[in-house]
């Protein structure tokens, strides 16, 4: 990709939220603008707000990556990312708005009448946040990278410089509008390269991936090796190296990779003629991809996916926010119906960059950049000054993508810290709060670098399926949860799908069952959520608290008839 083109698509876009937010910042005048935007946001524009901040570096770059490297099995990511709307849409949306609550701590002291179980989701409303932020910091700093050849470390320093200042500013009033502006911004990124994309590949023959194989490359193509990897060869493979292959230093070597494993030294340069199998890094040695085609018990993994993704839409807090900024509970369920439909149109495109990124991109699974498939292929298929422009409009899009969910999660992160952590002293520690709510995950990354933003994001969903799926729903649907009850399930649930994580993030469980059920835990932990506040509820009959009446009609009836 051009530098030159790809800082100029980046820089445009980050000037472009910073002028949108100085709109929204001059209209922001009160408390509640800030905080809640006055709940005044029409159905229409806080959907287009709500899908931008929801498609993040994970569905932007991650969906497209998985599916190079796992196959189609990886369309189960951009179904679940959907269809958790309609659980939302169907329980939750337009109860949650009638609570009146600013955040999910909110909703949990209003409804159960206990500082406990408010103290005990801002935990793990805080663990969600900060998880998700992960991904969107390392695709930051995966998009500089290839774009200057800057530390990955930077990028995400760069977006999280930038989005302390918008949320510090501006508030929800702003972000309102630059998340609105960013959607339309990374649909217009995907959709106008990829009729240029589908255009070479139809003048090319319109060559299939292989799905169900090793895929091979399909030009002549040179790799560069900037990390030390060991890959497995299944069968003879010639190729010209300059660098060290199995210990041996090599200068403009033409030498056949027999069958099993080989080791490539950091920055050694590989050409491979057409129609040569790839290989693919040892997932033994490496860090293997948490996605079901790539895991030991794949049904397992799956139903993890999906019970994840399904649930935890409900819970993630930069959506939930959301919803508090409608005017009333039927404008809550319109704008979840319109964010259906939006979101639709945008997932649409990701199987397409994700089959052409296995036929003109398969060297990024020998590197382990698959993330990068959406940015390379407009220089791949196109090239020239097209390309590089093509590639510039990805990049910013990418750039939108990131910053618009980084903006949301640090909002909701930083407003449970001012509430819950600091002195309630209103704007001034709401402006404090936003600095711990972006730095600490700003320094995981630099830790857990190297994990697939869709993995990562993978986690926070399961985190949040666990813990706040049980409690909005029968928080909202039945009246005999108690504040032990909630308690319990919040522990149970959600603090070992964090403990589970955690453990997976930091690469310290074994391979085998041990591997795959903490790296999916929702297939235990949401059940173990909902059965902890069921059970310990019917056992503390007596502890339902006194306003339960009063709380469930708020959340049920129509506004005006209360």
């Amino acid at each position: 990709m051009n530098q030159t083109y790809g800082i100029a698509g980046v820089s445009a876009v980050v000037l472009a939220t910073a002028l949108v937010g100085a709109l929204g910042l001059r209209i922001s005048r009160t408390t509640s603008d800030f905080y809640v935007a006055s709940r005044t946001v029409v159905p229409r524009l806080n959907a287009f707000a709500v899908s931008g901040e929801y498609l993040s570096a994970a569905s932007f770059l991650g969906i497209a990556g998985l599916l190079l490297a796992q196959g189609v099995d990886m369309l189960w990511f951009p179904i679940g990312y959907t269809a958790g709307f309609l659980v939302l849409l169907a329980f939750v949306a337009a109860p949650l708005r009638r609570s009146g609550a600013y955040t999910l701590p909110d909703f949990a002291e209003a409804r159960l009448e206990s500082r406990a179980v408010r103290r005990i989701a801002g935990v793990l409303v805080v663990g969600v946040g900060w998880l998700y932020l992960l991904p969107q910091l390392r695709g930051a700093g995966l998009t500089l990278r290839l774009l200057t050849g800057a530390p990955g470390w930077l990028g995400g320093l760069v977006v999280a410089v930038v989005v302390t200042v918008a949320v510090a500013a501006g508030g929800m009033r702003s972000i309102t509008f630059v998340q609105a502006f960013q959607y339309w911004l990374k649909l217009t990124a995907l959709l106008v390269p990829v009729v240029f994309l589908l255009a070479a590949w139809h003048a090319d023959r319109a060559p299939l991936p292989a799905w169900d194989e090793r895929p091979v490359f399909h030009r002549s193509t040179e790799v560069r090796v900037d990390r030390p990897v060991t890959v497995i060869v299944q069968e003879p493979v010639r190729v010209t190296a300059t660098g060290s292959i199995d210990g041996h230093s090599l200068r403009e070597a033409a030498l056949t990779l027999t069958e099993g494993r080989h080791h490539i030294g950091a920055h050694t340069d590989l050409r491979f003629s057409p129609g040569a199998q790839v290989p693919l890094p040892d997932r033994a040695t490496g860090s293997a991809s948490l996605a079901p085609g790539g895991a030991e018990h794949g049904l397992y993994a799956t139903y993890g996916l999906i019970l994840a993704t399904f649930l935890g839409t409900m819970g993630l807090p930069h959506v939930v926010v959301r919803f508090y900024t409608n005017p009333d509970g039927r404008a809550a369920r319109r704008t979840t119906v319109i964010v259906l439909g939006l979101l639709g149109a945008f997932y649409l495109l990701m199987p397409l960059y994700g089959s052409l990124a296995r036929v003109y991109a398969p060297d990024l699974l020998l590197t382990g950049d698959t993330d990068a498939a959406v940015l390379v292929l407009p220089q791949r298929l196109i090239g020239g000054v097209g390309g590089d422009l093509l590639g510039a409009l990805v990049a910013g899009g990418a750039c939108a993508a990131f910053l618009s969910t980084a903006s949301g999660l640090t909002m909701s992160v930083a407003g449970v810290l001012e509430q819950d952590v600091l002195p309630a002293l209103g704007l001034r520690h709401f402006r404090l709060a936003v600095v711990p709510a972006i730095a600490v995950p700003t320094a995981a990354g630099t830790v857990v670098g190297g994990l697939p933003v869709a993995d990562a994001v993978g986690l926070a969903f399961a985190v949040s399926a666990s813990s706040f799926c049980p409690l909005l729903i029968l928080g909202i649907w039945w009246r005999g949860l108690t504040p032990p009850g909630a308690i319990a399930g919040l522990l149970l649930g959600g603090g070992s799908a964090l403990t589970a994580v955690t453990t997976t993030i930091t690469g310290t469980t074994h391979p085998g069952w041990p591997h795959t059920l903490l790296a999916w835990p929702a297939v235990w932990s949401v059940p173990v959520g909902f059965t902890a506040m069921i059970l310990v509820s019917l056992a503390t009959k007596h502890r339902v608290p006194a306003g339960t009446a009063a709380t469930m009609a708020r959340l049920h009836l129509p506004e005006g008839r209360v």
